[in-house]
């Protein structure tokens, strides 16, 4: 089977071939970065004109790459959940009009779920498993007992990891985005400020849930002390924020008696997180799992790969109404194919 994936669900725009014989065949990533750097983040209506304009020649590249033409391609797999959806429309809009055009089945894949099934491209991964999403725009944590059955255990209260990124570095005048800059600077530095670990060690509701706005504020104080280097302040706030995601993952292995966990998303790239996490795996006798760097970042690789899962598993296809979700959670998400 061989399934063509679109991602357009922020400002990346990704279009990829996946062949359940050959694998990934191609993944093209159209990325709007310097475009956006100028704002220091992603400006929503200037996302949704690029993609408008990149998504017919990445479409392009990415089957000539592929080596295959539209007419070979089983099924159409796009991201219609969660993400911005002046972006999402532009990427539904061409799936729909490629899957009227061909009759080849569309396939609804929500973008979190893409980001945790990345790895499998590569790996299988025995069920079940713990996995944590963190993202320029997601910091959540779900059981995955199967393709499709999916435990929501705890989310951001408030900023995504990678927004907190994003902020931190404009304060210390390093540009956009922040994710990258930081993990490199911190490297130079030494954790001179002990920033607090947010909700960590909460045994109440929000005991698996996050929140980086109090620490987010603790470090623009110390900016504004003019007391701290930059890389001092860059390695005290990442230490906080790994320590913040490692510890309340732990407690959710324990909780959930999982001994394996994928952390995806844009941070899994983050070099002191995925140090920390083997560390502790060494130290706790759990198996934790990376996706390969070009699979960390919103790509359509993964959703070629997902929707394959979806379509080959359970059969799931959308119609012509199906419309994009700006926010809507991945185990709802899967009870609303099911109906």
């Amino acid at each position: 089977m061989i399934v063509l994936g679109i991602e357009t669900s922020c400002d990346d725009t990704g279009v990829a071939v996946y062949s359940s014989e050959k694998g990934l065949l191609s993944n093209v990533v159209s990325s709007q970065v310097s475009l956006h750097s100028q704002w220091g983040g992603v400006y929503p209506d200037l996302a949704a004109r690029e993609h408008t304009k990149n998504i017919l020649p990445v479409l392009d590249t990415a089957l000539k790459e592929a080596d295959i033409s539209l007419k070979d391609v089983d099924g159409i797999a796009i991201t219609v959940a969660p993400g911005l959806i002046v972006s999402l429309v532009v990427g539904i809009s061409g799936a729909k009009g490629l899957s009227w055009a061909t009759g080849k089945p569309l396939i609804p894949v929500h973008h979190i779920e893409a980001h945790i099934f990345a790895i499998f491209i590569e790996k299988e991964i025995p069920f079940p498993f713990l996995s944590l999403v963190v993202s320029g725009g997601h910091t959540e944590m779900y059981l995955v007992k199967g393709f499709g059955e999916y435990i929501y255990l705890g989310g951001t209260l408030d900023d995504a990891v990678g927004e907190a990124y994003d902020k931190v570095a404009r304060m210390l005048g390093l540009g956009y985005p922040g994710g990258p800059v930081i993990d490199k600077l911190a490297k130079e530095g030494e954790e001179v400020i002990k920033f607090p670990r947010p909700l960590v060690g909460e045994k109440g509701k929000n005991r698996f849930n996050f929140s980086f706005s109090g620490l987010k504020s603790a470090v623009l104080r110390a900016v504004e002390t003019g007391k701290y280097k930059k890389e001092d302040i860059a390695k005290s706030f990442q230490e906080a924020v790994v320590d913040t995601l490692v510890s309340k993952s732990l407690d959710a292995l324990r909780e959930t008696g999982v001994n394996r966990i994928v952390v995806a998303g844009g941070v899994s790239a983050n070099s002191r997180l995925r140090e920390r996490f083997n560390e502790v795996a060494e130290r706790e006798g759990i198996q934790v799992y990376f996706p390969p760097m070009y699979l960390c970042t919103d790509n359509g690789g993964m959703v070629a790969y997902t929707g394959y899962r979806r379509f080959r598993e359970l059969g799931q296809t959308m119609d012509y109404r199906f419309e994009g979700k700006a926010r809507l959670r991945m185990d709802r998400f899967a009870q609303l194919l099911k109906g």
